[in-house]
């Protein structure tokens, strides 16, 4: 079978378009960011604001997918930085008139908050605010005196206050609310899995994307729901109930695509697939079914693969919302517990995991070499390498590779629109009105890209952020092409820099994050396995193939890395075959949980797959001819522990997404 667009290692002008085709949602949130991003121009020009491009940059950061978050986070960054700014004003009495403490004071905060950004929840804004930092004691450094220093870190505060107002006004207004965003999601999942139980121009790895990702965001929605208060609780019970269900109704839908003999024939197929659409039109409306009927024909006829799937299928149906009946367990499950685990401020490795002082260090060291590469320089126009510097650190130098050539082409990209635009539109434009209709045309280009894969999002910013500086230059039309120059020059200073600073000068490989991850898979496989009940284990399965996409990703991401930091071919290729193998037991495994939970034949399979692929091979028993569902899963799970047979690639036999 054809790979899944995002699991390939190098992207074809093919992949390219079908990365940037339109999905469920997208348009929506690309119109929400350009909105919120033409208003900020408008109020900045309104008041004559500095940096006017960086505020609608700000946008692109603070507008999640629905308004719940997108208004938490904008007061929060509001919240924070009122008081950092603050804490700069008082500052500014002994820095104003000193370069070196000013750049003292600089890097210390700089680090402080890249600290927190890699060790906190502070992670989606850090970098914003720390530029923004940073930002404001530069400006101290072009003043004569601590009047004006004042009001130049008055300025940076409306410069990240404006884009948060205005976005939160958005939200309000436009914001999707997360209780439909749960609903969308689920559904456009049942539709999935009715189109590819029918199989019409439906390819195994269509499901891929959903089994990673579909289901595990809906917890959270419906969480932000329950804070909203619009929602009555027993609705948000019977959703969770109905995410769960979803799960289940994925991976015997995979299964059904993917291992051998378990194809439904069209007589169980048809009627569970018409049954799904119609579930599917109630969920997108809001509601959600219940007292589902669904008949079948007698199961006994089918081969013991089949049933297995046939019943996962009509008992996840069945029972797709109705929360009542779950167990007392699953009240308080281990995956619930796991994420009241999660939920203060500070990551649990805060201050026992290196690599979040490494990560404040090198992104603040190479901040400051810009910043003080083009004060030397006397060439004020590069300085958005500086600014840059914080918008693209990453924390591995496998990402800092991938992102690199991103970065570079949509930079280029908005930096030839912008400049298209200077020489083309401007020089007509006689009105703010004309300047916003232009910011729309290229915030929605820069914006379509941004919400997109994560395989081509990094390029939308950077074309957004190019686009800005070439575009914005005041609080009307610009037609100075020196500044496109300079600003387009200072991108790609601080693009080269950086990747300097994290692949060769303190690089860290992503290795050590696959081993982890691997080994965190392996425990929620497991506790999967030792759960009873049902919803917890759905939620179990959930995470583990959210973390196996990660992981998949990270292998990809681990090729891009030089031979003198990443590892060998023979590693990634070892670590490829071992998620491999967990690709491929995953969802027998799941329904051996789910039909025959606390068999210890099921636990003693899973503890087979190991690193050695020879012992993983010989890890089981024959089993006798299979005459129950329980023997025909497990003797799926034998076969693909003993690998592909001779002279087909791993995954090959299973149609698996991770095969080279």
């Amino acid at each position: 079978m054809a790979l899944p667009v995002a699991d390939k290692l190098r992207l074809g002008l093919p992949d390219i378009g079908a990365l940037l085709a339109p999905a469920p949602g997208r348009a929506a949130a690309t119109t929400r960011v350009t909105v919120a991003s033409v208003l900020t121009v408008l109020v900045t020009a309104m008041y004559g604001t500095p940096e006017a491009a960086i505020s609608a940059y700000i946008v692109f950061f603070i507008n999640r997918a629905d308004r719940t978050t997108s208004i938490v986070m904008s007061i929060a960054a509001f919240v924070l930085i009122s008081l950092i700014i603050g804490l700069v004003m008082l500052l500014a009495d002994f820095t104003v008139n000193d370069p070196l403490l000013r750049l003292t004071c600089m890097a210390v905060l700089s680090a402080a908050l890249l600290f927190l950004t890699s060790a906190s929840k502070l992670r989606p804004i850090g970098a914003i605010v720390a530029m923004i930092v940073g930002f404001g004691l530069d400006e101290l450094g072009l003043v004569p005196g601590g009047e004006v220093a004042t009001r130049g870190l008055l300025y940076a505060w409306l410069m990240v206050s404006i884009p948060i107002g205005v976005n939160v006004v958005v939200n309000l207004v436009m914001g999707p609310a997360p209780r439909r965003l749960a609903g969308d999601r689920l559904a456009h999942c049942l539709r999935t899995a009715a189109a590819c139980l029918r199989q019409r121009d439906i390819d195994a790895s269509t499901l891929v994307p959903l089994l990673r990702e579909g289901v595990q965001p809906v917890a959270m929605l419906l969480k932000l729901a329950k804070i909203e208060g619009m929602s009555r609780a027993d609705d948000l019970a019977a959703l969770q109930h109905a995410a769960a269900s979803t799960m289940a109704i994925l991976i015997a839908t995979d299964t059904a695509l993917r291992q051998p003999g378990a194809k439904l024939p069209a007589t169980f197929a048809e009627p569970i697939a018409d049954t799904l659409d119609q579930m599917a039109v109630m969920v997108a409306a809001g509601g959600y079914p219940v007292e589902i009927s669904l008949a079948l024909p007698a199961m006994d006829q089918l081969p013991p693969v089949q049933q297995a799937v046939a019943a996962e299928l009509r008992d996840a149906i069945v029972g797709f919302a109705d929360a009542s009946v779950q167990n007392a367990q699953s009240k308080q499950t281990p995956a619930k517990a796991a994420q009241e685990e999660k939920s203060g401020f500070l990551s649990a490795d805060a201050f026992t995991n290196r690599e979040h002082v490494h990560y404040a260090l090198k992104t603040t060291g190479a901040a400051m070499f810009c910043y003080v590469l083009y004060q030397q320089l006397n060439w004020s126009g590069i300085h958005t390498c500086f600014l840059t510097c914080y918008l693209v650190s990453l924390s591995t130098a496998a990402e800092t590779v991938e992102k690199l050539t991103l970065r570079l082409t949509g930079c280029m990209i908005g930096a030839a629109i912008g400049t298209a635009a200077l020489v083309y539109i401007v020089p007509s434009l006689d009105s703010i009105g004309g300047l916003l209709m232009l910011v729309f045309a290229g915030t929605w280009i820069s914006a379509w890209v941004a919400q997109g894969s994560p395989r081509i999002s990094y390029a939308g910013f950077q074309i957004a952020f190019a686009f800005y500086l070439c575009v914005i230059q005041g609080s009307g039309p610009g037609y100075d092409l020196t500044i496109a120059r300079d600003r387009t020059i200072g991108i790609v200073i601080g693009n080269l820099v950086t990747f300097l600073v994290f692949t060769r000068i303190w690089p860290v490989s992503i290795a050590a994050r696959i081993e982890a991850s691997l080994d965190g898979l392996v425990r929620q496989w497991r506790q999967l396995l030792g759960t009873p009940d049902r919803q917890a284990q759905r939620q179990h399965a959930a995470a583990a193939l959210a973390l196996q996409g990660q992981i998949t990703q990270d292998l990809i991401l681990a090729r891009y890395e030089p031979a003198s930091v990443g590892p060998s071919a023979d590693w990634v290729e070892s670590r490829r075959r071992h998620l491999a193998m967990l690709d491929a037991v995953a969802s027998p495994l799941f329904l051996l949980a789910e039909r025959f939970p606390a068999d210890p034949e099921i636990d003693r399979r899973l503890q087979a797959v190991r690193m050695d692929d020879k012992a993983a091979a010989t890890g089981s028993a024959p089993l006798q001819p299979q005459t129950s569902s329980r023997d025909a899963l497990l003797a799926l799970v034998d076969r693909h522990l003993a690998g592909p047979p001779q002279g087909e690639p791993p995954g090959a036999a299973t149609g698996s997404p991770l095969h080279a």
